[in-house]
């Protein structure tokens, strides 16, 4: 079966920054919902028409995959308003309760990224923003898309849009 909208592929990975540093490696083969939600426009571009056991190397530069870096979406917070036991790594959806800053947007995914006695640092941007990426990717399968799949957009959670919630050092999956 061709690769075409909408279709679920799953695949296998192996992502690194230009410099060759494992950023995250998909050994087994996981589900994504193509012409939807799931997969980065450039991951898309390549998939199209293709079939179960191609392979590429991508090269994706920062606007294609997940953004430059925005220093304006660094804040500082009162440590006294973030939860007890706060620690770097640690990550909020939108604005921690109690947040004093007024124009944190609402729909950024906010990584404690320093902690100090008076005040903690969020990070708004996506762990990846600001890197190129090397993606090695293989198609395992193609099938049809079912009809919730295509009503969603989405076979569940993607890779590519979920951040990472572990501690900084720890590879995505």
């Amino acid at each position: 079966m061709l690769i075409t909208s909408p279709c679920v592929v799953t695949l296998t990975w192996r992502l690194q920054d230009t410099l060759g540093n494992l950023i995250d490696e998909l050994a087994d083969p996981l589900e994504f919902f193509f012409g939807g939600n799931d997969l980065l426009e450039k991951v898309e571009e390549a998939l199209l028409d293709q079939t179960t056991g191609f392979a590429a190397e991508l090269h994706l530069e920062p606007e294609h995959a997940f953004g430059d870096y925005d220093s304006s979406l660094v804040f500082f917070e009162s440590r006294a308003v973030m939860p007890e036991g706060i620690e770097i790594g640690m990550q909020f959806d939108g604005p921690p309760p109690g947040a004093a800053t007024p124009d944190m947007p609402q729909e950024a995914i906010y990584t404690v990224t320093e902690v100090y006695p008076e005040h903690v640092v969020l990070d708004g941007n996506h762990p990846l923003a600001g890197i190129a990426l090397r993606l090695n990717l293989v198609v395992r399968d193609v099938r049809e898309a079912t009809e919730d799949e295509i009503e969603a957009g989405s076979v569940g959670s993607s890779a590519f849009t979920v951040l990472n919630t572990a501690p900084p050092d720890t590879p995505l999956h």
